[in-house]
């Protein structure tokens, strides 16, 4: 590609994890909507974040074909939020739009997210109408993620909102300066501002593959939304100690006049073993909570990489 044209660039950031099927039909599908935005240079930018199939020859079969197909080889799976940043820095264009590799994202939109950004927008992001085949289950619990995440940050946090979006070039450049070792880049889109647009979509099926996004792991980027973005759960926990205190100098002074008053003989061992129990465990789940935060320092100050390169081209 001839950096020096007059031309904008635009790049698309495909971060890819065992997505050998769908590489090929991908680039198809890429390509059928490339060819009518000729006035654009094109940087397809592909993140092999470490897998373990034969993801990373697919790619390189493509790029022999297309000189707009560029790659970085990460050393190992380092999770979708560093492959993201990986994309973020090595991106050269003017903008640059995110998608996942395995064909959920409609690439039909993106005729119109370049519409909008042509018109002065600089964050133009996909707002799910449909999610696809999820279980119950999963739909319950991110309602109540992006609910408690609402409620409790003091920035607005989109919900049905994932990482299918163009940005301009402003806004890559704010995101590239934040180097959190634990992102949640979906806050970090909402974190920066800048002028935004919403076009909802209807997400589609996964094509080939199994998702790698497993309760479990949806779990753990809730819990990193969460202790990233609100530190509501602290201030909760002193709530508590507040009102645990007031309960237990309450039920002291019950103790003491009734003591005083009528006298006490032993007794009273169950109320006491369910006190215990119960205010154990509330301490213990305080503890977790402030494990959580300690957790976050513990790995920021070690100033390790998000991310390693093993190749690119």
């Amino acid at each position: 590609m001839d950096e020096t044209t007059d031309k904008k660039i635009i790049t698309i950031i495909l971060p890819c994890y065992n997505e050998e099927k769908n590489i090929s039909i991908l680039y198809r599908e890429l390509e059928r909507v490339i060819s009518h935005f000729r006035k654009y240079d094109w940087e397809l930018l592909f993140i092999n974040d470490g897998s373990s199939d034969l993801t990373i020859n697919e790619i390189v079969k493509l790029q022999i074909k297309d000189e707009n197909i560029k790659y970085i080889d990460l050393s190992r799976n380092f999770g979708k939020e560093a492959a993201m940043l990986a994309g973020l820095d090595h991106s050269i264009g003017d903008a640059v739009l995110i998608m996942d590799a395995d064909l959920q994202h409609p690439v039909d939109v993106i005729p119109e997210m370049i519409k909008y950004w042509e018109e002065g927008y600089d964050d133009i992001y996909g707002k799910r109408l449909y999610r696809g085949k999820e279980s119950w289950l999963r739909r319950l619990l991110t309602r109540i993620f992006y609910k408690i995440l609402s409620n409790t940050s003091k920035i607005e946090i989109l919900p049905d909102v994932g990482d299918f979006r163009l940005l301009d070039r402003k806004c890559v450049d704010a995101l590239k300066e934040m180097r959190e070792t634990e992102r949640y880049t979906k806050g970090l889109y909402c974190w920066i501002g800048f002028k935004k647009k919403e076009i909802l979509i209807r997400q589609g099926e996964r094509r080939a593959g199994k998702t790698a996004w497993n309760l479990r792991a949806l779990f753990k980027l809730a819990l990193n939304g969460i202790t990233s973005f609100s530190s509501a759960p602290l201030q909760l926990m002193f709530t508590i100690g507040i009102l645990f205190s007031f309960l237990a100098f309450c039920y002291l002074l019950f103790i003491l006049f009734r003591t005083v008053i009528y006298g006490e003989p032993v007794r009273g061992f169950p109320t006491l073993v369910i006190l215990i129990l119960f205010l154990g465990g509330v301490q213990i789940l305080c503890f977790g909570v402030l494990g959580l935060y300690l957790s976050r320092i513990f790995n920021e100050t070690k100033k390790r990489p998000p991310y390693i390169i093993r190749e690119k081209s």
